[in-house]
């Protein structure tokens, strides 16, 4: 039986920006968002991407839809270098890959009405007369729970929910043809009563339809909720990354512990303790080219003074769970 081919990878993935100076004021610094980000995604799998705010998930959902080019590395989709596509090939990867943004209520035109969303993607990327546009329209709004399609589908965004719009985003999504799907906290600006309804929507797709998803979050709990594995970033770096159970329930790396000891969880029957320094250097570093060490070594209760000029390579520690980290194990 052949081997499963991952659908899209990113290879040793670097991104510099650079910031300060105008060439007349003061000089440039370069930040170092990401460094080294390597993984595979395969069809019909969820892949969580956690992480504080700056850790450079949003940035990788960016590089992916090619508005920006990596300083060093690659994202392959099926076998092609996201970056050199042009042409029909190009055209193609926009079609295959699609981008769920935060904030609903700004992803739709609010001049245009839900049908009018779903039409053009339609038109423009697959061959169907008039009949069959709208039974396909009326097909994908059901499939996202906009019942019934006619009254919902005549809608402005205006008239919708904040789960509505995501549903009405993700029927779009549907009718342009997409196959990987990079979701950038898709519920972090809805109600917490209709989060799991969108996850779930997502689900659906994922195991009915075999869609694949990068899932951007901070939430560890829906990051478990919705997906097969799971990368934590910190200050750009992959310091843990397995089977979203192993990582979760088991984590290794001290700011994973971190990361979940600061989540709630009803069930937990003893109280963790907050793995953090309390020093003058526990805010996140700028990590540029020239950073050399651990990234989190200013916050990390177990750092010695190695952990400030050995950058930590990449360690099994599990069956699936690898982590960055030279003193865990």
């Amino acid at each position: 039986m052949d081997k499963i081919k991952p659908i899209f990878s990113v290879k040793n993935v670097v991104m510099d920006f650079h910031v300060g100076g105008n060439g007349l004021f003061g000089s440039k610094k370069t930040i170092r968002a990401l460094n080294d980000i390597s993984f595979d995604l395969y069809p019909g799998e969820s892949l969580a991407i956690v992480g504080e705010s700056g850790c450079g998930k949003s940035t990788l959902c960016r590089i992916a839809m090619r508005f920006h080019q990596p300083t060093e590395g690659q994202m392959v989709f099926n076998e092609a270098d996201v970056h050199q596509l042009k042409g029909n090939e190009l055209k193609n990867y926009r079609q295959k890959s699609q981008m769920i943004f935060q904030d609903p209520f700004s992803s739709l035109n609010p001049l245009h009405n839900i049908y009018y969303h779903l039409k053009r993607p339609l038109q423009l990327y697959h061959d169907y007369d008039k009949n069959e546009l709208k039974s396909k329209m009326d097909e994908y709004l059901e499939m996202v729970g906009l019942v019934p399609p006619e009254e919902q589908g005549s809608k402005h965004p205006h008239q919708l929910s904040g789960g509505q719009k995501q549903r009405a985003f993700l029927a779009r999504i549907l009718a342009v043809g997409a196959d990987v799907i990079f979701a950038d906290e898709p519920t972090s600006m809805l109600d917490v009563s209709i989060r799991l309804g969108v996850l779930n929507l997502m689900n659906k797709l994922k195991k009915e339809m075999n869609k694949s998803f990068v899932y951007i979050t901070h939430d560890i709990a829906t990051a478990r909720y919705f997906s097969d594995r799971i990368i934590v970033l910190y200050a750009g770096h992959m310091v843990e990354w397995g089977s979203v159970d192993e990582v979760v329930c088991h984590p290794k790396h001290p700011y994973t512990k971190l990361l979940i000891a600061a989540a709630p969880d009803p069930e937990r029957t003893e109280q963790l303790e907050l793995p953090v320094l309390k020093s003058e250097e526990s805010e996140v570093v700028g990590w540029t080219p020239e950073s050399v060490g651990c990234p989190f070594k200013p916050r990390c209760p177990v750092s010695k003074d190695i952990c400030s000029t050995v950058f930590p390579e990449a360690k099994l520690v599990g069956e699936n769970q690898h982590i960055r980290c030279i003193h865990q194990a």
